[in-house]
């Protein structure tokens, strides 16, 4: 989970980077508030809509498993560990 979490905050972060970089290449300060404002609601849209992508893509790829889970048990006296069947 913590995977997922990581994965979708660095690619709603990925927009901002790009246009720092941008901001960079193009010799303007990056740090500048007067810079990002005007770009700052596209940058959040942009990297909304990559976590969005991201998920619809993880759900249509994801390996789909039709049986269910089968816990831990004891049979005949032996211990059977719990299985995804």
């Amino acid at each position: 989970m913590t995977r997922v979490v990581i994965e979708s905050v660095l690619l709603f972060l990925l927009p901002f980077g790009l246009f720092f970089v941008w901001l960079a290449l193009r010799k303007r300060s990056p740090g500048a508030r007067e810079e990002w404002s005007p770009a700052l609601t596209w940058l959040v849209i942009a990297g909304l809509l990559l976590v969005i992508g991201s998920f619809l893509f993880t759900f249509a790829t994801a390996e789909r498993r039709i049986g269910g889970y089968e816990p831990a048990h004891v049979e005949n006296g032996v211990l059977v560990p719990g299985r995804v069947q």
